[in-house]
């Protein structure tokens, strides 16, 4: 059985203000737990949900993945903006044109993240979260879509983007130049395999798809700590 998109993790060393400055940006429910798994869950409870977990507070250089968030007119781009300011984000300068719509912005934590304009084709329906942009290559973007089973819906000029047969955010990688990696990254996919499901199969097969193990985590049963073909980590979680 193919793994499932379970969450996307945070490593931050403010899990609980980042988890709520992200539920209050997007209107999700704010889950009750301890503090080193605090999540986010989606409106309608499918899908993926946002986790935030304790990590190295030190950043070094722009994240290899952050989310663009979708806006359904002028009016609510513009409100999108102000509640994130409100709820401690701020203005950031990534090179982005002035002619270009989208706004960026970064969290208390000081990750990238963009609100896009009105109209946006691309992310058209796919909800608040229109897409993870990622930093990565072609080979990176047909070893995801084989792992999660999700179709590619845009492959050109070695950028590529899949999306859940359901529909939904998008995850998207806009090819080379890739920069490189230092350390590990803030952001990483948590996959999940039911509790009837083979673990050790499944890791296998994620092996044969071009993964590798990592040395940063220490597997244990039912849980398996894996990189990506661009070296960006994963982690897979049996729920049995």
């Amino acid at each position: 059985m193919t793994s499932q998109l379970f969450a996307i993790c945070f490593n931050t060393s403010v899990p609980s203000d980042l988890a709520r400055f992200w539920s209050g940006v997007l209107g999700w429910e704010l889950s009750a737990g301890a503090d080193d798994d605090l999540a986010v869950l989606p409106p309608d409870g499918a899908g993926y949900r946002l986790r935030f977990l304790p990590g190295p507070a030190s950043k070094a250089g722009q994240n290899r993945a952050h989310f663009d968030l979708t806006s359904a007119s002028p009016q609510d781009q513009r409100a999108t903006v102000a509640r994130a300011l409100r709820l401690g984000g701020k203005h950031i300068d990534v090179g982005q044109l002035p002619e270009e719509g989208h706004v960026v912005l970064a969290d208390p934590d000081g990750n990238e993240f963009c609100v896009i304009e009105a109209g946006n084709n691309f992310l058209a329906g796919t909800g608040a979260v229109g897409a993870l942009a990622c930093d990565g290559t072609q080979e990176v973007g047909y070893f995801w879509s084989a792992a999660l089973g999700w179709p590619l819906v845009w492959d050109q000029d070695q950028e590529t983007a899949i999306q859940s047969p359901a529909g939904g955010t998008k995850i998207t990688w806009g090819g080379p130049p890739v920069a490189s990696k230092s350390g590990a990254n803030r952001l990483h996919l948590e996959l999940a395999l039911p509790a009837d499901a083979d673990f050790e199969a499944e890791t296998a097969r994620l092996l044969s798809l071009g993964a590798t193990r990592s040395a940063a985590g220490e597997e244990a049963r039912g849980r398996a700590f894996l990189l990506d073909p661009d070296g960006n980590e994963f982690t897979v979680t049996h729920l049995g």
